[in-house]
């Protein structure tokens, strides 16, 4: 489902900041040579990411799902001088492809990428995060959420990709497949949550912004 007629969605990238040369590569590469290539989160998204760690400006970040990297990177521009960022990846075939690409980039030495199952990894984490992005297997978005926030700092951001789903989380809920009702789950706990400030932006397939109160 697009969200944008794709010549208004051309005029948005158009006018958005272009991608970095490094990130620009991975993006082609992605698109010609990995499974998926949708999951990227590309120019428009790659982007906000940019700027919302620049605004938020990020001791450390905590990613969970990496893919190829790029949004890794993106937030990595953001990053305080001697940040990090551990970001966590199930798919071990792309480990070599991710770390090429971080290795190539200016924050290569703040990257640090842990190939394993997140729901393992996070509860040996230090969970002193200053921005947390969300874009790993829907069915578990609100068992990581859960998994850390009640140990972010105030002030704290969390962000989930993939939210509106295409557009099926406005469905009929008798017919949705698990990763639908997993994310409109998500969405409504979100909601109803009293510990976080949310917002859900539309941006690409949406994203879920909460600042921890």
């Amino acid at each position: 489902m697009e969200f944008l007629d794709p010549k208004l969605d051309e005029f948005v990238c158009n006018h958005s900041e272009k991608e970095p040369e490094l990130l620009y590569e991975l993006n082609r590469d992605t698109h010609l040579n990995v499974l998926q290539p949708r999951m990227l989160s590309g120019h428009l998204q790659g982007r906000v990411l940019s700027m919302l760690s620049h605004m938020i400006q990020p001791k450390r970040i905590l990613e969970i799902g990496t893919y190829t990297g790029y949004s890794a990177l993106s937030m990595a521009e953001g990053l305080q001088e001697g940040g990090e960022i551990i970001t966590i990846d199930i798919n071990e075939e792309l480990e070599t492809r991710i770390r090429s690409y971080f290795d190539k980039s200016d924050y290569g030495n703040n990257i640090d990428l842990r190939i394993g199952n997140a729901l393992e990894i996070i509860p040996t984490l230090d969970k002193n995060f200053d921005m947390v992005f969300i874009d790993a297997d829907k069915d578990n978005y609100l068992n990581y959420y859960k998994m850390i926030i009640d140990d972010l700092p105030s002030g704290a951001y969390v962000i989930a990709d993939n939210v509106l789903w295409s557009g099926k989380v406005i469905e009929d809920e008798r017919t949705m497949d698990l990763d639908t009702k997993s994310l409109l789950e998500y969405n409504r706990f979100m909601q109803n949550d009293d510990r976080v400030q949310n917002v859900l932006f539309p941006v690409r397939d949406g994203l879920m912004i909460c600042r921890k109160l």
